[in-house]
């Protein structure tokens, strides 16, 4: 897969920091919640996506860990660093043993062909 960002060298040294700045504590919070947790959903209030995608990890058994951000209304600019960051562009954001699978309807159809489990971490001992 190959994404298209702005190469480093082609940003003015002195906006750098800017950009990597950020809002940088809403994707800290994302990042450290899917390294210390087997399935992560990052939703928004207002959009049934999330809703359905932790119905569904509900009725696979799945326990998961849900980050809410704002809604329609508030905190987009916060939740478009999730969107930089991820190149994902719609909420949810579903990450299962550390890895971005999609949104709802993606998260589904892991389900439907049996590939969400093997996706899963095995616990350390």
């Amino acid at each position: 897969m190959q994404r298209h960002i702005l190469p480093e060298d082609r940003v003015h040294p002195a906006v750098r920091h800017k950009i990597g700045s950020r809002h940088s504590d809403i994707v800290d919070e994302v990042r450290s919640a899917v390294a210390a947790n087997q399935v992560v959903v990052v939703g928004m209030k207002q959009n049934p996506n999330p809703i359905k995608a932790r119905l569904l990890l509900n009725k696979a058994g799945v326990d998961h860990v849900y980050l809410e951000y704002g809604s329609y209304l508030n905190q987009w600019r916060r939740r478009n660093a999730l969107k930089m960051w991820t190149g994902w562009p719609t909420f949810p954001m579903v990450f299962v043993g550390g890895v971005l699978v999609g949104g709802a309807s993606d998260l589904r159809a892991l389900i439907e062909a049996d590939e969400l489990q093997p996706l899963l971490k095995e616990p350390e001992n």
